[in-house]
């Protein structure tokens, strides 16, 4: 099977004109394009009936927005949710995904530094939403009768995505992508599903999809191949109710963060069925592995990618045999390298780089041109991850910043200790990840009290928590008389995450 975007010669072959709505509604009228599982029943929409909603959205949209304009996508997994996407990308807007779990703050600085003209959400998004941005709830958009509307003849180039990560300093970076980005993300998704697209096979990730990895390594590449993905809105991830979804779904194709796998390795969950099952955002290990090969019958295929430029190595056991201890190999049409401080590549180890071309990578970081310089040296995207490169096969071996892994979130510090620094009895805070058997790690803050002040730690948890996410408070608290500082006064994070490393060895 030829590896979707790519042509014969494995090179890119992207049209000059592209419209990633088109891609994704494309395909047989009757074939079922989503099976929606939210609520305890299953609805499956066929995709004309997507297209039809996505034409009701765009309908009304074209009344409200210009092409260029930042439109918020606030919604959970749904239908509603990819049909905000695609009409939003079918008039030539850009849409900005949003999390539901984010509260007033976060919220505040996404939609802000985006400078969204709209946000599509439902009414419990309009109320966190609030007077940051107008709202228009999906209940209240009418059934379109007007026919097809035509897409927008944008250009691959031209920009169709926000997409906002975290950082080690200051407020989350929207990373800007063209209409080429789905067509980056097919052959990684493909290559990390042991070839998408035999009959029977059907889509799901627990994933949100408001992250780069829900919306574009499963449900927009779902959509583009002609498989159907499935939407079910899990409030909390369960063993069972895994189970359950993958059960009564008929899904064959799941992307895992590692954090599920952990938990459904500690239930010892067996899921039959399964015909490919990937995972990514950090190595899994030779014991989850050689789980995976006992719970699914297979093997689990890890891919490498990060919001900036994503799906650019993986595993796939249905093509080459994997190496203990590495992610896979370059996934074809992406040039990845270890490379030194001269932008050289080295035979040890070195900084993990991209060559610019990549259909995934992004245009720039939004309304951050310092900070997409920094990104790049030469020719090179760097990830900010070290690695080696030994016989085409990456090895990773850490982060280079400190942004923290967390449940398959990655969090941001400073972003953090900005909200705790808010609170009337902190002095000063460092944030750092401590190592963790579940989570990969957890958000802990030391925090230096003002004077006097006796503020439990409790009070600050429910501080971040009530202002920036739920998954993102730090669930350990220290307080210290001081902390180490560079002489211009900035927290010398290293030293903390260090000593967090330290106390995390002892309690596992």
């Amino acid at each position: 099977m030829q590896l979707p975007g790519l042509d014969n010669a494995l090179n890119w072959d992207i049209p000059e004109r592209l419209n990633m709505a088109a891609q994704c509604l494309a395909g047989p009228p009757d074939a079922v394009a989503i099976i929606d599982l939210r609520e305890g029943e299953r609805h499956d929409v066929t995709r004309a009936a997507l297209a039809e909603r996505v034409d009701a959205i765009a309908a009304h949209l074209r009344e409200r927005v210009e092409p260029g304009d930042r439109i918020g996508v606030l919604l959970g997994q749904s239908p509603d949710c990819a049909a905000a996407h695609l009409a939003i990308w079918k008039i030539g807007a850009i849409s900005a995904p949003l999390f539901q779990l984010f509260e007033r703050d976060a919220l505040a600085s996404r939609v802000t530094d985006a400078g969204c003209t709209l946000v599509l959400t439902d009414a419990r998004g309009a109320g966190l939403l609030g007077d940051l941005a107008p709202a228009l709830l999906m209940d209240d958009i009418p059934t379109w009768r007007g026919g097809a509307l035509p897409f927008a003849d944008t250009a691959a180039e031209d920009p169709a995505v926000l997409i906002y990560t975290s950082g080690t300093t200051g407020t989350p970076k929207g990373a800007l992508h063209a209409h080429r980005v789905l067509t980056g993300h097919l052959p990684g998704v493909s290559l990390s599903h042991d070839i998408l697209g035999e009959a029977g096979d059907c889509f799901w990730t627990p994933a949100d999809w408001a992250w780069i990895g829900g919306l574009f390594d499963v449900a927009m590449p779902a959509l583009a191949l002609g498989i159907p993905v499935v939407s079910a809105r899990m409030p909390k991830f369960t063993p069972e109710g895994c189970a359950e979804i993958v059960a009564r779904g008929g899904v064959r194709n799941v992307f895992f963060p590692p954090t599920a796998l952990r938990m459904l390795k500690a239930s010892d969950t067996a899921i039959p069925g399964l015909r490919s099952v990937a995972s990514g955002g950090e190595p899994l290990g030779a014991e989850m592995l050689e789980w995976g090969r006992r719970a699914f019958g297979l093997d689990i295929n890890e891919f490498y990618g990060q919001t900036e430029c994503n799906m650019v190595a993986s595993s796939c056991a249905a093509r080459f045999a994997g190496r203990p201890g590495h992610i896979g190999k370059a996934v074809p049409g992406h040039e990845v390298a270890v490379i030194d401080d001269a932008g050289k590549p080295v035979a040890g180890e070195g900084d993990v780089a991209v060559r610019r071309g990549s259909a995934s990578m992004m245009l720039k970081y939004w309304n951050r041109p310092d900070a997409t310089a920094e990104k790049f040296r030469g020719d090179w995207l760097i990830t900010g991850d070290r690695g080696v490169m030994q016989d085409g096969y990456l090895r990773f071996v850490g982060r280079e910043d400190d942004v923290i892994t967390s449940a398959g979130y990655r969090i941001g510090p400073a972003e953090i200790e900005d909200c705790l620094l808010t609170h009337p009895g902190v002095a000063t805070v460092g944030v750092v990840g401590k190592p963790d058997a579940l989570r990969t790690e957890i958000v802990k803050a030391y925090v230096v009290r003002k004077a006097h002040d006796r503020t439990e730690a409790e009070e600050l948890q429910n501080w971040v928590r009530d202002r920036l996410a739920r998954y993102s408070y730090p669930r350990e608290i220290e307080f210290v008389d001081a902390l180490p500082m560079t002489v211009t006064g900035k927290v010398i994070r290293k030293e903390l995450k260090a000593r967090a490393a330290r106390e995390g060895k002892e309690t596992t």
